[in-house]
């Protein structure tokens, strides 16, 4: 099943906003192009209503996009699988565990089950639609659902249960634990589809089954570069803080700032419908 899986654009155009949530495509289009799509606004109260919803990414808004109660089912027991299936592999496995693996070893245990096909239609639907109907704006990195991580081309990187790629992110970690010491930490390397999914469905889960909110602060699945190269790193012994604004009162960060490492993906105020994140290490500067 898993190799006859092929992409199906299940709702199109729109159609997610008619079919899947509830809600007519011209009131979603209006309000992608007035709050999300893109960097220009035709008045000062676009931008400002804009900036309001980053500034405040953990609340909701009246226009967020909300999972509509007919896949509010499929969705629940999609969060309920994948959390059994990380437990099953353990934390650092599912960092970098596929797609197709993961479907295989879901139906091989029965602590963790088969996945259904209403799951299955639910985790396409979200991985193939445009991030922008949740207002998320960035690049989308990760094509297909199956796209996979190669052991041979990632490094486990000890005492943080993360793995970096080998030829894009490993030598600018040690060139900063060279530099920084101890005292800098690997918070989250590679994060590949199924971990991705796992770390957006939680938020939205969280959430009430509010999908802009949890965009707003995680990627959708397809949509991290931590798939593809960056990563987070924070100081050692700030727990849960190194995920907030706190992060830059931090010697770790003044340190990376002022060497020039902090290159960041969403930096503050950024037009990509993303909090502030300080900690996320680019790698690539061109994209």
């Amino acid at each position: 099943m898993v190799k006859s899986m092929k992409r199906r654009h299940l709702l199109k155009a729109l159609g997610l906003g008619c079919i899947g949530f509830g809600i007519a495509p011209e009131i979603l289009a209006k309000t992608v192009r007035g709050y999300f799509a893109g960097a220009t606004y035709s008045t000062d109260g676009g931008l400002k209503d804009y900036l309001h919803k980053i500034h405040n990414f953990n609340h909701p808004h009246h226009d967020d996009l909300q999972i509509d109660s007919n896949l509010y089912g499929a969705f629940e027991s999609t969060v309920m699988r994948l959390r059994r299936l990380q437990k099953l592999v353990g934390h650092g496995n599912f960092h970098i565990l596929n797609f197709s693996d993961g479907l295989l070893l879901a139906r091989n245990y029965s602590k963790v089950g088969r996945f259904t096909k209403s799951e299955l239609s639910f985790m396409e639907t979200i991985f193939y639609e445009d991030g922008q109907h949740y207002g998320f704006l960035g690049q989308k990195p990760i094509k297909e659902i199956t796209d996979q991580v190669k052991k041979n081309d990632v490094v486990k990187i000890p005492y943080s249960g993360n793995y970096l790629y080998k030829d894009r992110s490993i030598e600018i970690f040690e060139r900063i634990k060279k530099e920084l010491g101890d005292q800098v930490v690997l918070t989250s390397g590679i994060r590949n589809v199924m971990k991705q999914f796992l770390l957006f469905l939680n938020k939205v889960y969280d959430s009430n089954g509010n999908l802009s909110l949890a965009s707003r602060s995680l990627a959708p699945p397809g949509y991290s570069f931590h798939g593809n190269g960056d990563f987070d790193v924070g100081q050692v012994g700030y727990g849960a803080l190194n995920f907030t604004g706190r992060f830059t009162e931090t010697e770790v960060y003044k340190k990376l700032s002022e060497r020039g490492y902090l290159k960041l993906r969403y930096p503050q105020d950024n037009m990509l419908g993303v909090r502030y994140e300080p900690w996320h290490i680019k790698i690539n500067a061109d994209v």
